[in-house]
């Protein structure tokens, strides 16, 4: 009777052990899910932010200090182009590096990066100089991005 006993305990044991490996796996997958969701969500919202420094520029009117600022802050960032159209140079100056524009100013506008830009900062600030900014013009800002929706570059054209 005592073996019996014993082998009833070594039973019960052995199937609490199954149950609770069984219950960890069922919570390991469940976390695994949890957190791959996590990532993605996490993903989706790093390039929300990494676009909003954009979003001020879309579509908008803005001082020529402004684009000045925009010229200063977005010179070092690779793959990137600012294109300044004022009334004295119609051509407008890409700084930083050029991009294709491959949709007409005005619309959703897709371009690629083709190469270095030949504008120069000290220039814009030079006012005997055609790529000269005036601090209180004003400007109509656009977005360009390329095919899968990066932003590539801005285009600010004096109104």
């Amino acid at each position: 009777m005592n073996n019996a006993q014993s082998a009833l305990k070594m039973a019960a044991g052995f199937f609490l052990v199954i149950a609770l490996i069984t219950i960890a796996v069922v919570m390991f997958i469940s976390a695994q899910e949890a957190t791959k969701n996590a990532q993605e969500n996490f993903s989706d919202i790093q390039t929300e932010l990494s676009q909003t420094s954009f979003t001020v520029y879309d579509n908008t009117t803005v001082s020529g200090s402004q684009v000045m600022n925009a010229l200063r802050k977005f010179s070092d960032k690779d793959q990137f182009g600012v294109q300044v159209i004022t009334g004295k140079n119609l051509v407008g100056t890409w700084y930083n590096k050029i991009v294709n524009i491959t949709v007409p100013i005005g619309t959703t506008a897709y371009g690629s990066i083709t190469g270095n830009a030949p504008g120069q900062l000290t220039t814009t600030s030079d006012e005997s100089s055609n790529d000269y900014i005036n601090p209180s013009g004003k400007f109509k800002a656009q977005v360009i991005t390329d095919n899968s929706g990066v932003v590539r570059g801005l285009v600010f054209k004096q109104v």
